[in-house]
């Protein structure tokens, strides 16, 4: 059975100036993401995985080619309906976490809602839940400071995961976690894939998350060098 696609990237091309030259951190890229994939851009710093994951957030535009994300091209797409795409349907998990140290940890959640139209009664009920999905109602109301690395990925993926996106971009999301939270985190975000059929794309080098991911699409010097199943992350799922 085919999966509707929903990114669909064609002959990518992103240079950036160097010097009185270019840098070309992508050459030539397609690629096709179905609906609820969990899937990884992996390859070495430089390789330009962050630079395709920014792409398909909308948080940076191709000097060529054409990238169509829910059936919306990105081309020539104005600030206002970018925003209102990344707002609406794609979630981001960084490796350094971004939560804002003077709020607690409802707060942080909540805050990617303020911009949606919710009532208040709609916007706690729906962080309640989402912070239920990473295990951390006891936190609700810390401070990052409090919490250790694990718990703030997890508040980053609650944050991400809260207005229910249909994608989720995770650019090195264990970097700064040692094995063990490493494993739980990708356990949280494998369990949201299957029950809520989020689309998940990661970019990284680590091997601990390669283990998890169903298709591996390795690039090198801003090209795909390989596009296959994973199925190391198949069994790992189970």
């Amino acid at each position: 059975m085919d999966t509707e696609k929903i990114i669909k990237l064609d002959r990518i091309v992103k240079k950036f100036p160097v010097g009185s030259g270019y840098f070309t951190a992508l050459n030539e890229v397609s690629l096709e993401f179905g609906r609820g994939e969990f899937a990884g851009l992996v390859g070495p710093s430089g390789s330009g995985k962050t630079t395709l994951l920014n792409i398909i957030g909308s948080l940076d535009t191709p000097t060529e080619g054409d990238a169509n994300v829910l059936g919306k091209s990105l081309i020539g797409l104005n600030h206002k309906d970018s925003a209102k795409l990344r707002n609406q349907h794609i979630g981001f998990i960084f490796q350094t976490y971004n939560l804002l140290p003077v709020y607690t940890v409802y707060e942080n959640v909540e805050f990617t809602l303020l911009l949606q139209k919710m009532s208040a009664d709609q916007r706690r009920k729906a962080v309640l839940e989402a912070l239920e999905w990473v295990g951390l109602t006891d936190k609700i109301n810390s401070k990052p400071a409090m919490l250790s690395g694990g718990e703030s990925q997890r508040v980053a993926i609650a944050r991400s995961m809260v207005k229910k996106p249909e994608i989720v971009l995770a650019d090195e999301p264990t970097a700064n976690l040692d094995s063990e939270n490493s494993h739980h985190i990708l356990q949280t975000m494998k369990k949201l894939n299957d029950e809520l059929k989020v689309t998940f794309i990661f970019a990284t080098h680590d091997e601990k998350v390669m283990k998890y991911l169903e298709r591996l699409i390795s690039l090198a010097d801003g090209k795909i060098i390989s596009d296959r199943m994973n199925h190391t992350g198949l069994k790992e799922q189970k």
